[in-house]
């Protein structure tokens, strides 16, 4: 990080909320709150009516509009954007949202009825959003709304993951493991694996399973027998039928053969998802993919003439050295491939991955994203037939922007819309798989599992225990 800015507030629960907005004003400062008014940067003060901040010498005031706590945050935060979008002479395409659903915001609002223009009106005035923006999480809402009105109560979503990759990519965080220097870990893995889906499975029993996601990690890094007998438990004991939605993620070409495509096409028409994140060969050489441009069209052909119908490809803007002109050419590239799916990431700079930790290394790097490069995906999306689906942010997201599913009409991932939406309970199994359940409106519980593939192998029962108090 370049650049160090200190923060005093004389309400110390708003500070994670406080410093997301500063973050995304500042992406490439280290945000750090202090108690002594004198070393900070900003410094905010609340009274019972009056929200009062100072930056760079000048004093700013806003009455609160509310006395609860979501309205009090709000204020704080229209404020804090007000003040740092005038200081920095730009305004952020989602204004102060800094969560990770906007649509949500949005679908409320489309079911009390709201016109589109007064919808507008109300989420810049309330969160400074832009009409771009606002008007694409409505059109994602509205598609999301026809497919979210379709579940029944009763129905849920399964999630497998694998958490083994051929090599782990610069920007991850998630729990992945090199499969080569974890191999002796695999087998175990697998059976505890199939032994927590089967006691999953019982406490489902009677009711409706809507979709299907095996993730990771990277699940094509198993063998073809290993995935085999993983879609085999899965079938034997959830015993999903053909309304099932299966999405696999294949995302790493150098992880595909033929033998593994035939096993998966056995089990169906499922949703495959190739991930090439960029077309670029020097920027995947960079973030550690060991494949090359070639080796991902080779893996897409080889899904389609297995008869694959319903294929997915990801990747992600923002990456280290490129700008507007490396993702035209990779967009390019995908075009020319035909998927039935893109799914567009804007690169997060997480605490856990690699880039994080050797920031300095990369700091000379570009890390480009804008409206401009962002307007440019839509158009190809929607130059190859898709129309944006789901939609959802991250923290420290590149350009304060959004990671967008693009899809042919019918070719909609549905398990991405429940698992985003909060309106479907998810049962997780696997080393960091988190099960949700949804009870009501705004009623969430979770149940997360351990991390480490070894700690999971061990402490599988406390895992099992944690998902029965969960969904009893």
């Amino acid at each position: 990080m370049n650049r160090k800015i200190t923060i005093s507030i004389s309400d110390n629960s708003f500070e994670y909320d406080v410093r997301s907005l500063v973050r995304a004003f500042f992406s490439d400062a280290d945000v750090e709150f202090v108690r002594t008014l004198d070393d900070a940067d900003m410094r905010i003060e609340l009274t019972e009516d009056e929200v009062s901040i100072e930056w760079q010498g000048e004093h700013f005031h806003s009455l609160l509009s509310g006395k609860d706590r979501p309205e009090i945050k709000n204020s704080i935060k229209l404020l804090i954007y007000d003040v740092l979008s005038k200081s920095c002479g730009r305004e952020l395409p989602w204004g102060t949202l800094t969560g990770v659903r906007p649509t949500k915001l949005v679908r409320s609002m489309i079911e009390e009825g709201m016109p589109l223009t007064l919808l507008r009106d109300n989420m810049y005035h309330k969160y400074r959003t832009s009409s771009a923006r606002t008007n694409l999480a409505y059109e994602v809402a509205l598609r999301e709304k026809a497919i979210i009105d379709a579940e029944g109560d009763d129905a849920y979503c399964l999630y497998a993951g694998i958490p083994f990759c051929p090599s782990i990519c610069l920007y991850c965080s998630f729990s992945s493991y090199p499969i080569a220097r974890y191999e002796q870990l695999v087998e175990d893995y697998l059976k505890t694996l199939y032994g927590e889906l089967k006691e999953t499975s019982k406490l489902f029993a009677g009711r409706r399973l809507s979709a299907i996601y095996i993730g990771g990690g990277t699940p094509s890094s198993l063998s073809a027998r290993q995935l085999e007998e993983l879609m085999g438990c899965i079938s034997e004991e959830f015993k999903p039928n053909e309304d099932v939605e299966w999405t696999v993620e294949a995302g790493r070409a150098d992880s595909i053969t033929e033998d593994k495509l035939r096993v998966l096409r056995s089990f169906g028409d499922i949703r495959l998802s190739i991930n090439p994140q960029t077309f670029e060969q020097k920027t995947l050489d960079l973030i550690g993919r060991a494949h090359t441009v070639e080796d991902v069209e080779r893996a897409f052909y080889a899904a389609r003439e297995t008869g694959f119908s319903n294929i997915n490809m990801d990747i992600i803007v923002g990456l280290p050295g490129e700008g507007k002109e490396e993702v035209s050419r990779t967009l390019k590239r995908i075009s020319s491939l035909k998927p039935d799916n893109l799914t567009v990431h804007s690169l997060a700079l997480k605490r856990a991955s690699r880039l994080h930790e050797q920031w300095a290394a990369y700091a000379d790097s570009a890390f480009v994203n804008s409206d401009d490069i962002m307007d440019m995906v839509r158009s190809e999306a929607a130059a190859m037939g898709m129309k944006p689906y789901y939609l959802y942010r991250q923290k420290d997201i590149a350009g304060n922007l959004e990671n967008t599913g693009f899809a042919l009409p019918g070719k909609e991932g549905r398990y991405n819309i429940l698992i985003m939406e909060d309106v479907s309970d998810i049962a997780a199994c696997g080393a960091g798989a988190i099960s949700k359940r949804v009870s009501g409106v705004k009623r969430i519980s979770r149940a997360a599992n351990v991390k480490g593939v070894e700690e999971y192998i061990t402490r599988i029962n406390e895992m099992k225990d944690r998902k029965r108090r969960l969904f009893s």
